[in-house]
């Protein structure tokens, strides 16, 4: 079932109104999605007949429904073969393994600053960045590691990275929040908050210049950007979907809903938390998938990349899912619910897509077991080469920072300052 919206909605005038969340839409149309037999309803918005022609934008619809947990009918195993059903789990495995050993390491002292882990929302990274291209683009947050992992950048790279080695992706200079890597095509995590999106709404017009004015071959590159619920409140997150959607960018703009903004809960923080609906306003399709299951959210995903690929532009993607730590290793997290938390564990991704695969007879419990110590093995590698790998020299300090750090990082006599001795005394009085 496709996003777009001309089976299901008229041209959308300029200045036309819409109908409060609480209204009930006066026209509205169901039918299955994305190979499911729950029915999702298509709410166009209102129509004006008399708007001119040149104030007529393309059609737009909403696609919403909060997921109901409801039995599927028919097979599932029609959307998943065997080989993709154990590489979704592989990866997801390989992320949550991979977080839990940096607690465990960042409680040994071996990471500094703060880390973010992702545990319990493996589903999206998985859902989407495996469909993706070694071409296509990432831009992730400061909850970054596993969109790397995704991405096929090494686990010990990663390890590396967040140890401050130079074998890591960003030689140890980039740590926990800020994960790249050019050749996997990761732009980057960030550490403040929407300052990706703009860069993933930079390298998604790039795409496009190269596909239409350049007319290079095979440029149908996507990108993904990743953020989460508290992001959705800042400026750069509305200015970007406008440009987007004006310009027809191939790009999908992934909420990854946790509910949570560090401390903030999202139904306080936001005056309409349904944030699928901003998609509409901006005239791209808003989408809202149950973030704990790999299934749906891979389903939603093949269609917004695809869209995107086809050159009919950008989509919005709602994932509700739900952090399993606190906000950071330094979070006690003692401001959620703990019934709230129980009840989201137990939807466990993982669990859910490994009791999947063994029901429908794609994988038996020894196939799964394989995977889950091929991972300890690769998890425990990445450990013992990132311990064992060095620290930066002292003179990278200045490196990829000035385009010319002659007068500030090298001395008159041509060495880098910061290899004298005394470079450092004083900073603590400045």
């Amino acid at each position: 079932m496709s996003f777009s919206a001309t089976k299901f909605a008229q041209p959308v005038p300029l200045h036309a109104s819409t109908p409060r969340s609480n209204d009930t839409p006066s026209l509205f149309k169901t039918c299955s999605f994305l190979g499911s037999t729950q029915k999702l309803r298509f709410n166009p918005l209102p129509t004006k007949s008399h708007q001119s022609a040149s104030y007529r934008r393309s059609a737009v619809v909403a696609v919403s429904d909060v997921v109901k947990e409801k039995k599927r009918q028919t097979s599932t195993n029609l959307l998943l073969t065997k080989e993709e059903g154990l590489e979704l789990y592989e990866d997801m495995i390989l992320g949550r393994s991979f977080e839990d050993m940096c607690a465990q390491m960042y409680y040994r002292g071996k990471m500094f600053g703060f880390v973010h882990l992702y545990n319990g929302q493996e589903a999206v990274s998985t859902g989407f960045i495996k469909l993706l291209k070694k071409e296509d683009s990432v831009v992730s947050t400061y909850r970054d590691h596993v969109h790397a992992l995704s991405k096929g950048v090494p686990a010990r790279a990663v390890m590396s990275e967040l140890f401050g080695k130079t074998t890591g992706c960003c030689r140890g200079q980039g740590g926990s929040m800020h994960m790249f890597s050019k050749e996997h095509n990761l732009l980057g995590g960030f550490a403040f908050i929407g300052e990706g999106i703009p860069v993933a709404t930079g390298a998604a017009f790039s795409s496009k210049y190269r596909r239409e004015v350049l007319k290079e071959p095979g440029s149908d590159h996507v990108t993904c950007a990743f953020f989460g619920d508290g992001t959705c409140n800042n400026g750069q997150f509305f200015e970007c979907l406008n440009m987007a959607a004006l310009w027809k960018l191939p790009i999908i703009f992934v909420v990854e809903n946790n509910l949570w903004a560090i401390g903030m809960s999202h139904l306080r923080s936001t005056s309409d938390p349904e944030i699928w609906k901003k998609g509409p306003a901006f005239g791209m399709p808003g989408v809202h998938v149950d973030g704990m299951d790999v299934l749906k959210v891979r389903e939603v995903a093949k269609e917004a990349i695809g869209r995107a690929r086809r050159g009919e532009g950008p989509t919005l993607v709602e994932c509700e899912t739900y952090r399993f730590r606190g906000h950071s290793l330094a979070d006690p997290d003692e401001l959620r619910d703990p019934a709230e938390k129980a009840r989201y564990a137990a939807r466990d991704p993982i669990a859910a897509l490994k009791k999947h695969l063994i029901e429908s007879k794609l994988a038996n419990e020894q196939e799964l077991k394989a995977i889950e110590k091929k991972i300890d093995d690769l998890v425990e590698e990445a450990v013992e080469f990132a311990d064992e790998s060095p620290y930066p020299a002292r003179n990278q300090l200045l490196e990829n920072v000035f385009a010319d750090p002659k007068g500030f990082g090298i001395g008159p006599d041509g060495r880098y300052r910061c290899e004298d001795p005394k470079f450092t005394e004083g900073t603590a009085h400045v």
